[in-house]
C-alpha cells in the first residue's frame, strides 16, 4: 500500500536515500548465500552490520581492500551520485554522448570520499572492471558512445545506477525506459542494457500517484523484452506467494535461476556467464521486483529480504530501496539507518536529491515547451484535414 499526497521532491528523496541505505546494508554480505549469511550473523541481517571478516577487512580475500559494512555505501551509490552530477551539468535528458562527455570525465577527474577505501580518491579507483570499461572504451578507445557497451561483460553495472533516469522521467515509464536504454548503451549491451531500461521505467512507475508494488511490476512487464521479461514474470509469480522474505528466499532464487548465467556459485561463474543472450537476464532486477511484492512496499521487509538473499545483494537492495522510496517517500526509510549511513559514508544523502528535483522540474518544463511546439506544428500540417 502507498500513502496519498506524496510530493515529487519526497519521492525523489525517498528513492535516492532508500537506494543508498539498501546499498550500505547489502554491502557486507555481498557474494554470500542466505545460509552463509545466517551462520555468519547467527541469524538474519536486520540492520547495519560490520565487515564479514571483522578487523581483517583490509587483507582478507575476496573483499580486500574494501571496508564493506558499518554503514558504508558501495560503487552503486557512487555511480548513482555521479550520474546526478551529469544531470546537474546537462539539465536536460541524457544520452550516450552525455556519458562520454560528462560521466567519464567525472569518474576520471572528480575526487570524492570513497567510504570503502576510507580515503578521498577518484571514483575510477573504486568502480568495478565493468564500469572501468566506460573509461577504456570512451576515453581511450574513442568508440561511438552509442555502441561502446558492446563487448563488456553483461551484468547489472548499468542498471544499478539508473534510478535518476526514472526520477527525471517521474510518472513516464516509457520515457524513462527509452532514455535509460540510450544512456546504458555506452556501458552495457543485451540483457544488461535492457535491465537498465526496465529498472528506470519501474522507478518512474513507482512515482505515479496511486502506484502500488503490483502496478510497478505490471509496468515493468509491459516494457521488458526477451529473457528479462520472462525472468521478471517468474520472480513476480514467486514473490506474490509470500509475505515474509524468509519463506521467499529459496523460491525467488529458483525462479530466476533458469535465466541467470552466473550459476549457483556466485564467486565461481560458469563459462557462459555474463555473455549476451536474448534468453537470459541479470538476477538483480527480477529479485528486487519480487522482493517488492513480498514486502508489499514496506521498506524494512523489502530491503532486508534483498540483503539476506545474498549474491549481488548490495545491488538488489539498491534497486529495491529505490523503488520503495519512490513509492512511499522518505518517511518509509528508517531514520536511524539513513543517519548512520550518511555519517559513516560521509555523505549528504539529501543534497543529490535536492539537485535532481530541481533538474527534473527544468526538464519537464522543457518537455512541455517541446510538446507545445510539436502540437502547433502538427496542427499546421493537418489544417487541410479539418
Amino acid at each position: 500500500m502507498t500513502p496519498s499526497g506524496i510530493t515529487l521532491d519526497d519521492r525523489i528523496t525517498g528513492s535516492l536515500v532508500g537506494a543508498a541505505v539498501g546499498d550500505a546494508l547489502g554491502g557486507p554480505v555481498e557474494g554470500y548465500t542466505p545460509d552463509q549469511i545466517l551462520e555468519r550473523h547467527s541469524g538474519r541481517v536486520t540492520g547495519i552490520v560490520g565487515p564479514w571478516n571483522g578487523e581483517d577487512w583490509r587483507t582478507a580475500r575476496p573483499i580486500a581492500p574494501y571496508h564493506k559494512g558499518d554503514g558504508h555505501v558501495t560503487d552503486d551509490t557512487l555511480m548513482t551520485h555521479a550520474l546526478i552530477r551529469v544531470y546537474a551539468k546537462v539539465r536536460d535528458h541524457l544520452d550516450a554522448y552525455a556519458v562520454a562527455d560528462h560521466l567519464v570525465p567525472d569518474l576520471m577527474g572528480t575526487p570524492v570520499w570513497i567510504p570503502e577505501l576510507e580515503a578521498e580518491a577518484l571514483p575510477l579507483q573504486r568502480i568495478f572492471l565493468a564500469e572501468k570499461w566506460l573509461v577504456t572504451r570512451l576515453h581511450y578507445g574513442h568508440v561511438d558512445p552509442r555502441e561502446a557497451g558492446s563487448g563488456n561483460i553483461v551484468n547489472c553495472g548499468a542498471a544499478m545506477y539508473m534510478a535518476p533516469v526514472g526520477l527525471v522521467n517521474a510518472a513516464n515509464p516509457a520515457g524513462a525506459y527509452a532514455e535509460a536504454l540510450d544512456v546504458a548503451g555506452a556501458h552495457q549491451s543485451s540483457y544488461g542494457r535492457e535491465a537498465a531500461g526496465v529498472f528506470a521505467a519501474a522507478v518512474a512507475a513507482a512515482c505515479t500517484p496511486g502506484a502500488t508494488p503490483g502496478s510497478v511490476v505490471d509496468t515493468a512487464l509491459e516494457l521488458a523484452k526477451d529473457g528479462t521479461a520472462a525472468a521478471i514474470e517468474a520472480a513476480a509469480e514467486a514473490g506474490a506467494r509470500y509475505t515474509d522474505f524468509e519463506s521467499a528466499l529459496v523460491p525467488l532464487r529458483a525462479a530466476v535461476a533458469p535465466f541467470d548465467t552466473v550459476g549457483p556459485d556466485y564467486r565461481a561463474p560458469s563459462l557462459g556467464a555474463r555473455r549476451p543472450s536474448r534468453l537470459h537476464a541479470i538476477e538483480e532486477l527480477p529479485v528486487a521486483l519480487g522482493m517488492l511484492l513480498v514486502g508489499d512496499g514496506d521498506y524494512r521487509r523489502t530491503v532486508l529480504g534483498a540483503v539476506n538473499y545474498g549474491r549481488d545483494c548490495d545491488s538488489i537492495a539498491t534497486m529495491a530501496g529505490a523503488l520503495v522510496g519512490a513509492l512511499q517517500g522518505e518517511a518509509a526509510i528508517p531514520a536511524e539507518w539513513a543517519k548512520r549511513v550518511a555519517e559513516a559514508s560521509r555523505l549528504d544523502l539529501h543534497a543529490p536529491a535536492t539537485t535532481l528535483a530541481a533538474v527534473t522540474r527544468e526538464v519537464f518544463a522543457q518537455d512541455a515547451t517541446r510538446r507545445q511546439a510539436h502540437e502547433s506544428a502538427y496542427a499546421t500540417l493537418t489544417e487541410a484535414d479539418r
